[in-house]
């Protein structure tokens, strides 16, 4: 009885426990294997080992730790509670032994794993962290981690750890800058933070990080936390100060000249041109540091502008581009160019010393206003020397020739070379000057006849027309200054409708029309034409009589049409304007001063017309811009008597919009269909329009059912301003054609509104959509028609038949009458 009370109350122990293998508490010696959870009560029975005769008694060894005992019956069990962070797994062996002691079963292996209760708290790796973050970093990108340990086993959810930010002080605005990844612990900012961190005004946070175990998802998990102090640091993302490269260096390329950084290591940078240059003479790697690769040409380009940009691993810019100015820095490596091969002056023979003689201005090709390009100029030579040398003098910066010496004589030398060396600090040009000596301007013009006479023209003479060829001569010094002729009107041409041209070998002048002629503003002009020289004369000598001439120009009438003051007239006016209003007006003159009647042209839908003496516009019939919003006419102006001659104008009548059409549906909506018998209420899309002006806002229509009595079957909910939804509310419909009414309103001012009907089938679908029998197919008829229309279709063949048939036995019967007549009458023949 207590045998059985004792195997009794080790099931009961091995049941409750859920120890052993295949549901059985006891069994003969093999190996096996056992789970016992740590932590639990001491004297806890594992199993019980059946050996047979002779043995009396077992033995245990292995890795017991004084824990693990067996009784003589076989009854293995641990006297204390296991700690799987001690030993995870036990290795024991069992024998079986006879009354001798000796082995006579096993030894079998026998394996305990200790399985994992959560009993051990989380452990953070440090007792306080510290890190730092840089102003702008990308958001969710790691900057720093915290690790915390549990001593439980990680394959279970005892050790599985859960990270959490606790507090963040500051907090401003109630926003987190931080975020940590909760399974890794690593840390990073969050949008706000990235956009938001300011080290000028929160130099430094501080964030209390917990961790939990068994995932955070169990209210009996354990917890713990740190402290984690971040400096926040100055964003190094920042345009460089802007560069200065010497040009044409011959250090060897590429040369770095600067470099950009990004918050993170891993970015990947690259450089974008700000203009498309035939060649980008920089490069930049991956760690940012850029680099001229060829040398540069500031003769060629002076400055470039680029831009550094920084992007993720997944090509994604991390924040806006920085932007890269280059001056590139003059050297002098371009001598003074001479302006031409030769630089030609003259000078009077009576001219004073000091008298400037001319500019001789070379070029360089390096920066501006700067060493490299201020030039020096020095007379080196002078060719002839007679009568002495240094006649002449240039004034050292800017190249302005004097007379230094006595007035020269042509006589003795007409003409002279000067070597003028022009130089900048390293190079020297040689340029030449040659000096001509010219005889004095003591002769004036003289015409060849003062009175050309008189000329008569027509007003429509082209402009650029030679209308006289004038002559005056000059005994001076031939093809000098002194010697050459120009010619201008002084009287009689207010207008400036003249001009005179000068040849330059002949010196003849041509008189042309350079704006056309006008006989209304003057029929006669009186023309004072004077001959000049463009150098000044000889003290002493003065322009007289014979430097003048004059003649006569007379300018004849010829017929113009009138003349508009504009050649478009336009005019705006709302397109509900009443009849007979006023839109604009024209306005033509005639050049004779004739009267003008107006009319119209192009008036195709005769919306106007025109008062023929006022040129008044007035609207003649309603207006439509829905029809036509810029309607364009042509003015005619005739002049009255005369000629008749005419012009055009354009008039454009720009209407504006006024609400005077009512919603409409955008298309005629036949094909609708909803699957017969409604699984589920249904629903169908359809758009309106209005042939209105949109306004910039774009339509915007109210939708609604255009019956009450139909509110508890349909449903109309507005999609946007153009588009709605029919929907059913529930699915109890009879198969066929219904037609919805659905009230549109324009909202316009004053709104204008209209009601649709939209025909909604109810039909048996297929594969292909709904399928509608031929009786029910638009233009076919039904069945009962097609029987219909067959009956008919006999009955009348069956008439005619009777018809034809009855109208043939009537002409039957009519001979056969005919017939016995006929014999009646007719005499007997033997």
């Amino acid at each position: 009885m207590q045998t059985q009370l004792h195997c009794l109350c080790v099931l009961i122990l091995y049941l409750t426990t859920g120890y052993g293998q295949e549901g059985r508490f006891s069994g003969p010696l093999k190996p096996m294997t056992f789970s016992i959870f740590e932590g639990q009560e001491s004297s806890q029975i594992i199993f019980q080992f059946k050996a047979n005769p002779p043995a009396v008694n077992f033995k245990l060894t292995g890795e017991t730790d004084d824990i693990f005992q067996i009784q003589p019956d076989g009854l293995l069990y641990h006297n204390r509670a296991l700690d799987r962070e001690t030993r995870a797994v036990h290795q024991l062996q069992v024998a079986a032994l006879d009354a001798h002691g000796a082995t006579v079963e096993g030894p079998v292996p026998i394996i305990i794993e200790v399985k994992d209760i959560n009993d051990n708290r989380p452990v953070f790796l440090q007792p306080k962290y510290e890190g730092s973050v840089r102003q702008n970093s990308r958001p969710g990108k790691p900057f720093m981690y915290v690790n915390a340990t549990d001593l439980d086993d990680p394959s279970t959810p005892n050790g599985q750890l859960f990270y959490q930010i606790v507090i963040q002080l500051p907090k401003v605005n109630n926003v987190m800058y931080f975020q940590i990844n909760n399974k890794t612990g690593a840390i990073s900012l969050t949008r706000e933070g990235s956009l938001e961190l300011d080290p000028v005004k929160n130099p430094s946070y501080n964030l209390v990080v917990s961790v939990k175990d068994m995932g955070g998802q169990n209210e009996n998990s354990f917890s713990v936390s740190t402290s984690v102090d971040i400096i926040v640091k100055e964003n190094i993302w920042k345009a460089p100060e802007p560069l200065e490269i010497v040009e044409n260096s011959t250090d060897p390329h590429p040369i770095k000249v600067t470099q950009v950084r990004w918050n993170e290591l891993d970015a990947q940078y690259s450089l974008v041109e700000k203009e498309k240059l035939p060649r980008f003479p920089f490069s930049i790697n991956q760690e940012g540091d850029i680099y001229v690769t060829q040398p540069l040409d500031r003769e060629e380009k002076d400055s470039y502008t680029f831009y550094a940009v920084a992007k993720d691993e997944h090509g994604k810019p991390l924040a806006l581009p920085l932007q890269i100015h280059v001056k590139v820095k003059d050297i002098n490596d371009n001598p003074p160019t001479c302006p031409s091969s030769l630089t030609v002056f003259e000078v009077q023979e009576n001219e004073r010393i000091g008298s400037n003689i001319g500019t001789l201005t070379a070029h360089d090709m390096d920066e501006e206003n700067s060493v490299n390009s201020i030039l020096v100029y020095k007379i080196a030579e002078q060719t002839p020397r007679f009568p002495e040398e240094g006649l002449f003098l240039v004034q050292t910066y800017s190249g302005i020739f004097q007379l230094a010496k006595h007035s020269l004589r042509k006589q003795d030398t007409p003409k002279y070379h000067l070597v003028v060396n022009v130089s900048d600090k390293d190079f020297t040009t040689h340029c030449h000057v040659q000096i001509n000596v010219i005889d004095i301007n003591d002769q004036i013009p003289i015409f060849e006849k003062s009175d050309y006479g008189n000329l008569t023209l027509s007003e429509d003479t082209a402009v650029g027309s030679v209308i006289l060829t004038i002559q005056a001569t000059d005994a001076d010094e031939p093809n000098t200054g002194s010697s050459k002729i120009l010619y201008r009107i002084t009287e009689g041409d207010s207008e400036g409708c003249l001009g005179i041209e000068t040849d330059p070998q002949t010196n003849a002048g041509y008189v042309m029309v350079k704006k056309p002629l006008d006989f209304e503003t003057a029929a006669l002009h009186n023309i004072v034409l004077h001959a000049e020289n463009p150098e000044p004369l000889v003290p002493g000598v003065k322009y007289n009589a014979s430097s003048f001439a004059t003649f006569t120009l007379t300018i004849t009438d010829v017929n113009e049409a009138p003349q508009f003051t504009q050649h478009v007239f336009q005019a705006q006016v709302s397109e509900d304007v009443a009849i007979d209003t006023k839109v604009g007006n024209v306005t033509a003159k005639d050049p004779e001063g004739l009267d003008i009647s107006y009319s119209l042209r192009g008036n195709k839908r005769s919306w106007l017309k025109i008062d023929p003496v006022t040129g008044e516009i007035f609207t003649m019939a309603p207006l439509d811009r829905e029809a036509e919003s810029l309607y364009r006419v042509q003015v005619v102006a005739t002049e009255v008597g005369g000629s008749s001659l005419s012009s055009i104008a354009d008039f454009h009548l720009t209407l504006t919009d006024v609400n005077d059409n009512p919603p409409r549906l955008v298309k005629e909506y036949t094909g609708l269909f909803l699957c017969y018998p409604l699984q589920a209420p249904g629903s169908l899309i359809f758009e309106a329009t209005d042939d209105d002006q949109v306004s910039f806002r774009g339509l915007h229509f109210t939708f609604s059912l255009g019956s009450e009595s139909l509110q508890n079957d349909w449903e109309v909910t507005k999609i946007n301003g153009t588009h709605a939804r029919l929907s059913t509310k529930h699915t109890s419909f009879e198969e066929g054609v219904h037609y919805i009414p659905i009230h549109i309103s324009d909202g316009g001012r004053p709104p204008l509104e209209g009601t649709v009907s939209l025909p909604v089938t109810f039909c048996t679908c297929g594969e292909e959509g709904c399928f509608r029998p031929a009786g029910h197919m638009p233009g076919m008829p039904t069945v009962g028609m097609a029987v219909g229309i067959l009956l008919t279709t006999l009955l009348v063949i069956g008439i005619i038949l009777a018809v034809v048939f009855i109208q043939i036995k009537k002409n039957k019967g009519k001979d056969n009458v005919e017939s016995a007549q006929a014999y009646e009458v007719k005499p007997l023949r033997n």
